[in-house]
């Protein structure tokens, strides 16, 4: 993949980069895979809004992508490499010997006409799923599950990608793109790779416009807020918190404040939290 640079012609254009998509070989989605994707704009069922700041955007289809790779010990051509507006990375079409069709992740690499498989006789090699198991100590994997048979959960976005670092017993050790080192079961399936369009994160908007087309409305600080709306709000001019840290618009600490439940039965599963320190 690379990054595509403007002519700054408008003051919005100057800066403005974008994906070449070099990789994509398919302009148009598999219909049979597609299904309508109904906005939300933020509000429950009671209209209330529980997510602030969203709304608008552009139309989507949504496409299903299979994250549990549970057709095992048959293989399956690459079709083409697509677009997927509802995700960073890019996804593949692949139709299996039986001539069904499904999307997966494309990790770094997989191009057209391509073979991947999927169960325990899969070779190591990119996009390929097989358990932890049977993936030797050092592989870059993705899609990873957490719980066998529900399909990959951790690392899925573009350019993202885990290691295995051991195995022992009945769970493996992963380091995690976050640096999370996580014990996971050693019979959770993982892909193959990394996860492909890396350079997604060297992307600069440059313009408002292209985020209100992801469905995101302005952020409002709080500062600039009444004092009725946010506990920053208020005062002549700019004024400062008035209070014991920054907090959120309920009163509630915004930085520093740990929000994980300390009896999480999952925290035997992490070894090394991403700041580095161990759970106790």
């Amino acid at each position: 993949m690379g990054i595509r640079t403007y002519k700054p012609y408008t003051p919005s254009r100057r800066g403005m980069t974008s994906s070449d998509k070099a990789e994509i070989t398919k302009e148009t989605p598999e219909k049979s895979l597609l299904s309508s994707l109904k906005k939300t704009a933020g509000r429950n069922s009671q209209g209330k809004i529980t997510v602030r700041f969203r709304g608008g955007g552009s139309r989507r289809l949504y496409r299903h992508i299979d994250y549990r790779r549970d057709k095992v010990g048959m293989s399956a051509k690459v079709l083409g490499i697509e677009y997927d507006p509802n995700r960073t990375a890019n996804i593949a079409l692949i139709c299996y010997e039986d001539g069904t069709k499904s999307y997966i992740l494309a990790p770094e690499g997989l191009t057209d006409g391509m073979t991947v498989m999927n169960g325990e006789g899969a070779e190591i090699r990119v996009g390929n799923c097989l358990p932890l198991a049977n993936i030797p100590i050092g592989t870059m994997v993705h899609n990873v599950e957490l719980y066998p048979g529900k399909g990959g959960q951790l690392v899925r976005s573009a350019g993202n990608g885990a290691q295995l670092m051991a195995k022992e017993g009945k769970n493996a050790t992963l380091r995690l793109p976050s640096g999370e080192m996580r014990m996971v079961p050693i019979t959770c399936r993982a892909t193959i790779g990394v996860v492909g369009n890396g350079d997604h994160n060297l992307i600069h908007l440059g313009k408002a416009g292209r985020k209100r087309n992801m469905g995101f409305r302005p952020h409002v600080r709080g500062s600039a807020m009444n004092p009725n709306d946010h506990p920053h709000g208020g005062g002549e001019g700019r004024a400062p918190v008035g209070r014991p840290g920054p907090c959120t618009p309920w009163g509630k600490p915004a930085l520093g404040y740990k929000t994980r439940k300390k009896k999480n039965k999952s925290n035997k599963m992490i070894v090394r939290r991403r700041d580095g320190r161990a759970i106790k």
